[in-house]
């Protein structure tokens, strides 16, 4: 009797695992339709959502997601050092963290706790091409030619016995914009320039415009947005009359040798997560890696060129390229919860046609809905907004729709209200829509035009988006 006992116990046991492995598969198969959106996506507002995994990862995910975070957050030093597993910083650089441009994994800040601009605010650099064969090829892989004393970015830092490139000078022109209603607004136009200018005189054709860094939340879902959902929202040349034409931006990947599509930066002229990291750790810190196997040293600053190097012969290996590259993937998403309010506000901003651009729903390849505000594609925002700098497909007045998504955490983050467009010049939601120009034009005016209190909640809704 008690053997029997035994091996009914035995044949139970097994029958429960079986079991337990059976409901596993399904609900790994997606049978039951679990909504695997919440283990991305999370409505709590506070400071240190971006810096959280995303649930379900196994112990050798969570292991390279740490591994990731540590090299994204802990600062690089220069060469040479007993750290070598962090030496390689420069030799010229802006920040020595990727954290410093980006607190929090959200959006830079305009200036920093001494009221100086800060170093998520580069400087970028580029000439007018000659269309000469070097130049070209300049514009085949960058999608630009670099002004050559410079290259195409200004570092404000540089490591021990080479000097810094400039700082940034910028000052601002006051522009007051009235209302239908008679409310009054003050625009800052920005008026660009560098100073202490270590190198020389810039190129006479030199182009220079400023780029701040965007909030990092929900990347790893953006490109999760198959090539197709994003194409079926370009119209470039406005055939259905709408007064909107976005246009896909193609550049040359490093890390595919080929020309993709663009879906990240200001003007989508990155191409993938990965390909953002290796290009913000050397034009941002000075750092190599097998895709961008050399220091950002021009031929005239020669003390950058025998600056010492690290033992290694790339500063970041493959495997700490693809942790990093796994950490900004894979960290929760802020969204907005659908309260009444955002109803309101979102039904306004469909209204006037914020939504043709700012698109609010995609669906990703792994079946996550997600609500970015974005199309990522490049359009025409006038001459205001106009930096004058083409990179690759896009043009001098034409900018990636900067998704609104996460904006929310900012004043969590960082204790104040975001800086928003691609310089920081807007201080508020209303200021950014006021500079909308170009194929917005119609519906900054139907914005202007609203009742103030549709107006108001409008930009209640922008800030908890």
């Amino acid at each position: 009797m008690l053997q029997i006992q035994k091996k009914l116990r035995f044949n139970f046991s097994i029958t429960k695992q079986a079991l337990n492995k059976s409901l596993i598969a399904i609900f790994a198969m997606g049978l039951f339709a679990v909504n695997s959106s919440s283990k991305d996506l999370s409505t709590d507002k506070n400071n240190s959502l971006l810096l959280k995994p995303i649930s379900q990862l196994s112990d050798e995910q969570y292991d390279k997601f740490i591994l990731g975070k540590s090299f994204f957050r802990i600062p690089w030093v220069e060469a040479p050092s007993a750290t070598t597993a962090r030496d390689g910083l420069g030799p010229l650089f802006n920040a020595n963290t990727c954290a410093s441009c980006h607190p929090g994994n959200g959006r830079g800040n305009l200036y920093n706790k001494n009221g100086d601009f800060s170093r998520s605010l580069i400087p970028k650099l580029s000439i007018k091409s000659n269309n000469s064969k070097e130049h070209k090829a300049f514009i085949e892989k960058m999608g630009l030619v670099p002004e050559p004393s410079y290259g195409n970015q200004i570092s404000i830092n540089g490591v021990h016995g080479v000097n810094f490139e400039a700082k940034a000078g910028i000052t601002y022109e006051k522009i007051q914009i009235t209302f239908p209603d008679g409310e009054v607004d003050t625009l800052l136009k920005p008026h660009y320039a560098l100073k202490q200018l270590q190198y020389g005189e810039l190129h006479k054709d030199s182009i220079l415009t400023f780029r701040l860094a965007p909030s990092l939340n929900g990347i790893g879902l953006l490109e999760d947005i198959s090539k197709e959902d994003i194409l079926k929202n370009e119209d470039e040349f406005d055939r259905n009359g709408d007064g909107i034409s976005g246009k896909a931006n193609y550049a040359y990947s490093p890390i595919t040798k080929r020309v993709e599509l663009g879906r990240f930066s200001w003007k989508a002229n990155i191409t993938s997560v990965k390909h953002q990291v290796a290009d913000a750790a050397n034009n941002d810190m000075g750092l190599t890696t097998v895709y961008y196997p050399f220091d950002t040293c021009t031929s005239k600053q020669i003390e950058c060129k025998k600056a010492p190097k690290a033992r290694d012969p790339f500063d970041i290996t493959q495997e700490r390229l693809d942790a990093i590259t796994y950490y900004v993937e894979k960290r929760k998403t802020y969204t907005a919860e659908k309260t009444k309010e955002y109803k309101e506000g979102l039904k306004i901003f469909k209204q006037i046609g914020c939504n043709k651009c700012h698109i609010s729903s995609f669906t990703t390849k792994s079946g996550i809905e997600i609500a970015p505000f974005t199309d990522l594609l490049l359009h025409d925002m006038g001459e205001g907004l106009a930096d004058k700098r083409s990179e690759f497909k896009a043009t001098g007045t034409e900018w990636r729709t900067a998704p609104l998504w996460g904006l929310a955490l900012h004043e969590k983050i960082n204790g104040k209200k975001p800086r928003l467009l691609h310089d920081g010049r807007a201080r508020t939601f209303q200021e950014a829509i006021l500079w909308h120009q170009g194929e917005a034009q119609n519906i900054k005016e139907s914005y202007m035009n609203l009742e103030k209190s549709k107006r108001e909640k409008l930009l209640k809704f922008l800030e908890e988006v």
